[in-house]
């Protein structure tokens, strides 16, 4: 499974952290460029989307998952899955899932509970909502 992941804060880092400790190759993009060891660092949003068979995001707000979603979307391949799991609003979540959905794209909504810490051990929840397909 080719991973990408976008945004390496204090959730998505240790997120990454702990999708390669399982043997998963991940490559990912953070405007910090800061990334976990063993990770695969790529120049933008777009480039860490193609190719993949899922996009995880992880961004502080929805104005960015926004302009992440208009970056990536586009060059996402069809049949994809695009995971959103960002703490943002419900509008923005249906905007992008609908604009996901439009171009082929499976998306779910997937905010996650147990902090910084639960994200450090491997412990988050994860709350998941999409359309069937």
């Amino acid at each position: 499974m080719k991973i990408g992941f976008i945004g390496l804060g204090n959730m998505g880092y240790p997120m990454v952290e702990n999708l390669i400790k399982t043997g998963k190759e991940v490559h990912a993009f953070d405007v910090t460029e800061n990334y976990p060891d063993g990770a695969i660092s790529c120049s933008s949003a777009g480039e860490v989307s193609k190719g993949k068979d899922i996009v995880i995001t992880m961004l502080p707000s929805g104005a960015i998952l926004s302009e992440v979603a208009n970056e990536i979307i586009p060059v996402m391949d069809e049949g994809s899955l695009f995971a959103d799991c960002s703490t943002i609003e419900v509008d923005t979540a249906i905007q992008v899932s609908k604009m996901a959905r439009e171009n082929g794209l499976d998306f779910i909504d997937a905010p996650v509970s147990g902090g910084s810490l639960g994200a450090k051990a491997g412990t988050l929840t994860f709350m998941v909502g999409g359309e069937e397909t």
